[in-house]
Formats: structure tokens, C-alpha cells, sequence
């Protein structure tokens, strides 16, 4: 599939719920642009998770725009779609690569968010632009987190750095760093433990190892790669405030897209942190994923309401 087809896939049950609630708000051909019509466009919009600042700025232009005229459900879709682009402006560079050398790329989350997988989706796509990818363990606290970073590393035919189980993840780091170094490795992957944003201790630890990486190769770690599950939702913002703060995070790698209704969180984090979604992951395998374009995000999101419009 091209990457359209991937969002859209990925995107397809935040995508159904909107276009039939977007649908519902047409009981005729139009419908009059009144204080009702805003408020009801109010909670379809937030149903799709992208917070009540992105939501009530878009139903405010939607106003400004339409208030007091009846509106045609086509006419309505442009405008959210525009004020939801003007919301999401692209990043300035997918991956920040290394003028020479490794580019190094730290992968953070919660537990659960899904890192071991967007990790080998990371490998996978690396892989395909023709680079070399090494791996390094850093979560040395969970041994079947190794077993399964290992298991993706041989998978892929990618190296791999480890450590004994529970040694220092700052170790496991450096060596992954040196290594890549010494065999002329293009990209480094450096995965660390899932923790809560929360936890004051375990947060320092992140900042020790992004300190190790940088004493290595300056400006290193090139990309801090936040891994948010999807599914989660506004609990996302919370996460990127707390790992941001920590760790300098450069993106968001948005996992699990594909089983989420909630798509639209990516637009408060933009919104919040001007942190932009780098990756998306749109299925199981390692090559499920697409960079995260805004166009194609937006026209994801309207497929299902744009399908309907089309036939209908």
C-alpha cells in the first residue's frame, strides 16, 4: 500500500466514527448555522480526541464563516479541513540525520505504548532508504524486552548491543554509540525502559543516558522519539509534557493507530508542545508504518464522511 492507503487504513475507525457523526448532522440537504448546529459540531469534533482548544477554535471559524446561512455538508468539510491543516503545520524535517557519522535516535514511552515494535517499524524503514541499523537494548529491566528487540533485530538482519539484565541502561548506550562508531553504522537505535512520566527517579535516568549519548557525538541523540499509544487519547498530552520536559523529545512516533478511535490527538500535542508526529503505525508487521504527512492525515480523517458525500 502507498502511505495514503496505510493512513487511511490506519486511521479507518476514528474515520467511520467522525463521517457518521459529521452525517448526523445533516438530516437534510442543509442544515442552518445556528448556536445548536456549532455546539452539536463541538462534541464531533472532540469525540475525535483533538481537545477542546483545537475543537472550539475550528467551530469558531466554522461561525465566523457560516453563522446565520444554511450550509451544505461539502461546504462545511473544507472549512474544518483547512482550519485543521492551518492546526498542523508539517515538521521542518522528517529525521534529523547526522552530517556525519551515526545519526543516533532515542526511543522513550510509557509502558505498554508499543517502543519494541515502533522500533522495528523505525529498523524497517531505515532499512528501505538503503541505511544500516543498529539496535541497543536499553531496557535492561524486563529480560522479554530483550528477548523481543533481539528477536526483531535477527528478523531484520539488524545488529544488536545488550546488557545483563538489570545493568545500567546508560552503559547499554554508550556501547551501542561506540559500536556504531567503529562499524561505520548509519543509524542508531537506542531503546529504553517504559516508565510513567511521573516517576521523578526513572525520568532522571532517561536524562543520563541522552547526557552519555551526547559526550559521544555532539548534538546526539539527533531525534528523542516519543511512542504514544493511539489509543490512549488525551492521556497522550500528559506523557508529552512529562517526557519533553525530560528528555528534549524531537517527535512522536504514534503507535496502534490502526485499533484507535481517537486519532485526532496528535492536533493538541502539536498544538501544546510543538511536538510533531513523525511516524505513524498503521498495523502489526514492521513494515506498518507511514510518515506522518499532515495533508494525508487530514484526508484520512474525511475519507469515510467524503465516501458518503461522493455516493450520496
Amino acid at each position: 500500500m502507498g502511505f495514503f492507503e496505510r493512513i487511511k487504513q490506519g486511521l479507518k475507525k476514528t474515520s467511520q466514527i467522525f463521517g457518521t457523526d459529521v452525517r448526523d448532522l445533516f438530516k437534510s440537504t442543509g442544515r442552518l448555522v445556528d448556536s445548536d448546529f456549532l455546539d452539536e459540531l463541538l462534541e464531533v469534533l472532540v469525540k475525535t480526541d483533538m481537545g477542546v482548544g483545537a475543537a472550539n477554535e475550528i467551530v469558531e471559524h466554522v461561525g465566523t464563516a457560516f453563522r446565520g446561512r444554511v450550509v451544505e455538508m461539502p461546504d462545511l468539510l473544507a472549512e474544518v479541513r483547512r482550519r485543521l491543516l492551518a492546526l498542523m503545520p508539517p515538521a521542518s524535517e522528517t529525521i534529523k540525520l547526522s552530517p556525519s557519522g551515526p545519526t543516533v535516535i532515542m526511543v522513550v514511552g510509557v509502558n505498554g505504548a508499543g517502543k519494541t515494535t515502533s522500533i522495528a517499524k523505525l529498523t524497517s524503514w531505515f532499512q528501505g532508504q538503503g541505511k544500516s541499523v543498529l539496535l541497543g537494548a536499553g531496557d535492561t529491566f524486563r529480560a522479554a524486552a530483550v528477548d523481543q528487540l533481539t528477536i526483531w533485530a535477527k528478523r531484520l538482519g539488524a545488529e544488536i548491543v545488550t546488557g545483563p539484565s538489570g545493568s545500567d541502561p546508560a552503559s547499554v548506550a554508550h556501547r551501542a554509540v561506540a559500536q556504531s562508531l567503529e562499524k561505520n553504522i548509519d543509524v542508531c537505535i537506542v531503546d529504553t525502559a517504559g516508565r510513567l512520566q511521573t516517576q521523578v527517579n526513572l525520568m532522571q535516568e532517561l536524562t543520563k543516558v541522552h547526557r552519555v549519548i551526547g559526550k559521544q557525538i555532539p548534538d546526539a541523540p539527533h531525534e528523542v522519539l516519543l511512542v504514544l499509544d493511539a489509543t490512549s487519547g488525551q492521556n497522550g498530552i500528559s506523557q508529552a509534557r512529562g517526557f519533553t520536559e525530560s528528555v528534549q523529545c524531537s517527535g512522536i512516533f504514534l503507535a496502534k493507530i490502526d485499533g484507535s478511535a481517537k486519532g485526532g490527538v496528535v492536533v493538541p500535542i502539536r498544538q501544546q508542545f510543538n511536538l510533531p508526529v513523525k511516524f505513524i503505525g498503521t498495523g502489526e508487521s514492521a513494515e506498518d508504518s507511514a510518515l506522518f504527512e499532515p495533508q494525508e492525515f487530514v484526508n484520512a480523517l474525511f475519507a469515510e464522511v467524503s465516501q458518503g458525500t461522493a455516493s450520496s
